[in-house]
């Protein structure tokens, strides 16, 4: 049974679904859908066009759907939909999108966005998402599955993070980053493949170094970045690790592929 406090604040139109927790204080607005079991647990604010899927909870004082922080956005009718068992922790913002950016934010399941985390207009995250306290991205960001973001780093509008790709604490992202890959510095380098995530996640070695052996050889001195992956590609094309980072680096984008440090390509 839906449970909403009295001193909540439904608007009429709001869709609520079954098991539903609006806890004391929250604003629930008139084009917002909350999926089965949504928990709101106090003094949360959902505005706009914004749809939150089943098992997502939401602690004190996030703010989710208000009109992005863009001064082209001119009121159109632009979507929020984050999906299921979410876990949105205290001071978390997350906006809708922009006619520039396709009219929607999604976020996917599974994530966990901690303290002050911020995500912008026509951002696209994938499952399995972590975002450690005040991690921010810009506008149109995409995130891939299993990615980590420590805590106060910040992601310039536009770059693509990969899947299982590892952000260090405190770096600013200013281009892409590969699958696998790990990030650091107040303008972030590659600084090798996330090890770490991988194994927690159950890669197995050979996995690992075929992963490793790909990186070394994609980021070398000799010859050029398209060269690099014309010969990883030759070498991996059975791999599908390797060639999720082929596809990657090929792939459609307005930055740069973030790159390591010279002479530290591991």
């Amino acid at each position: 049974m839906t449970d909403v406090h009295p001193t909540a604040i439904v608007e009429k139109g709001a869709r609520l679904g079954r098991e539903v927790t609006i806890g004391p204080y929250c604003v629930v607005g008139s084009d917002v859908e909350l999926g089965d079991r949504v928990a709101l647990v106090s003094h949360v604010v959902v505005a706009g066009r914004t749809k939150i899927g089943a098992g997502t909870r939401i602690y004190p004082f996030a703010s989710i759907g208000h009109p992005p922080q863009d001064l082209k956005y001119k009121g159109e009718p632009s979507e929020l939909v984050v999906g299921t068992n979410n876990v949105i922790r205290e001071h978390v913002t997350m906006n809708p999108g922009t006619e520039g950016g396709g009219m929607i934010t999604r976020v996917g399941d599974n994530c966990l966005f901690m303290v002050g985390a911020h995500v912008a207009h026509d951002c696209i995250i994938g499952n399995n998402v972590i975002m450690a306290n005040n991690a921010t991205l810009g506008g149109h960001v995409q995130v891939g599955d299993f990615a980590i973001l420590g805590g106060l780093s910040a992601v310039h509008q536009f770059v693509r993070i990969g899947p299982h790709a590892m952000i260090g604490g405190m770096s600013g992202v200013e281009n892409d980053i590969i699958p696998y890959g790990s990030a650091m510095g107040d303008r972030a380098h590659l600084s090798g493949l996330n090890i770490v995530g991988m194994k927690r996640r159950g890669f197995s070695r050979d996995d690992i170094h075929v992963l490793r052996t790909a990186y070394r050889l994609l980021f070398a001195q000799e010859g050029t970045m398209s060269e690099r992956v014309e010969d990883v590609e030759s070498i991996y094309r059975d791999n599908e690790g390797v060639m999720d980072i082929v596809q990657f680096v090929r792939g459609s984008s307005q930055r740069a592929v973030c790159q390591p440090k010279v002479g530290q390509a591991e």
